[in-house]
């Protein structure tokens, strides 16, 4: 099996690494944007910028060039990773549209500007692909260090889920397979808004209560958009639901967490932004999130109190306010 991923950050570097652990013949390549950097990492056998504490493996190839190069001779059993933010995943796809080769996607979000989904940008640019997305509650660093990790391959193809299985399932590292991708998405794509919340919330010291209730209230208006955009209901209390919500919404290496922390310090948004070093797709997606709720007349007052913070109109404590503010209603979606 070859496994070939597109972008060495953070997330990707981490999954090669777990894959290249795995028992099998099996050969596993990272292709790396920027030649020097590539050059770099064969030489140090190790992701300086990403995660510099970890040793690469020596059987991980560290490769760089057109991605033209990558694609020749791609065989039916091979896998493709697009490793990369949202911003990269339509060009990419469009890269490997005639592969005949299952591939999946790591990011998690909304495209900006067309407010598409993953799967939505593939059906646009590369229909015929057999694709799908790798997702779930996870932390680079953890999956990189080998500690215990739970994900969901999502696709409406059951080869691509079979591949995806086959290429990380492992001792430390248990893939689930699940055929509702909209709701894997939806769900990847909310509980950054909502970690974001969180973070804010706990920056202001507001309690273990008040948190608690932001995690609950969130889940049901992920749940909401999630169905109205034609997912399962149920999808939301797996992993990629319900699990990624809790990890990015309490634990400290999450970066749209962060954001929320720092804003309740008095930073402003770019500020906090800079100061991560990486993406927090919170803060790009939260718009669009809001803009679809509000298209399919859906309620996500949580979300939409996040973007009037993101877009200065509220400040920290304000938010807060206009949330405990609302009227009684039932718990019911």
């Amino acid at each position: 099996m070859r496994i070939t991923f597109i972008g060495a950050g953070a997330w990707g570097t981490a999954l090669a690494i777990a894959a290249c652990r795995l028992p099998g013949e099996r050969e596993v390549r990272l292709h790396v944007r920027d030649a020097q950097q590539a050059d770099a990492m064969r030489s140090a056998r190790v992701n300086a910028r990403y995660l510099p504490d970890l040793p690469l493996p020596e059987a991980l190839q560290i490769l760089s060039g057109p991605l033209s190069e990558l694609t020749q001779g791609a065989a039916a059993d091979d896998l493709f990773i697009v490793a990369t933010p949202m911003a990269g995943l339509r060009q990419n796809l469009m890269a490997l549209a005639s592969v005949p080769s299952s591939v999946a996607w790591l990011c998690k979000g909304f495209e900006a500007g067309t407010g598409l989904m993953p799967h939505e940008v593939q059906a646009q640019v590369a229909p015929a692909l057999r694709a799908g997305a790798l997702n779930g509650p996870s932390f680079a660093q953890e999956v990189a260090s080998g500690q215990p990790t739970a994900l969901v391959a999502a696709s409406p193809h059951a080869t691509v889920r079979d591949a995806l299985v086959a290429a990380f399932h492992g001792p430390a590292l248990r893939v689930y397979a699940n055929d509702d991708i909209v709701g894997v998405e939806v769900g990847g794509a909310v509980k950054n808004v909502l970690a974001i919340a969180t973070g804010l919330c706990d920056g202001l010291s507001l309690g273990l209560n008040a948190r608690a209730a932001l995690i609950t209230r969130g889940l049901t208006e992920m749940t909401r958009l999630g169905v109205a955009l034609g997912a399962k209901a149920e999808t939301f209390m797996g992993l990629s639901g319900l699990g990624d919500l809790v990890l990015t919404s309490t634990g400290d290496l999450s970066r749209n967490r962060k954001v929320g922390l720092l804003l309740a310090k008095g930073l402003t948004l770019q500020q906090a932004v800079e100061s991560l070093g990486h993406v927090a797709e919170g803060v790009y997606s939260a718009r669009t999130v809001h803009q679809r709720a509000l298209a399919l007349g859906v309620e996500m007052p949580i979300t939409a109190a996040v973007v009037a913070l993101l877009d200065g109109q509220l400040k920290a404590f304000d938010a807060v306010q206009v949330l405990m503010g609302r009227g009684p209603r039932g718990e019911a979606l």
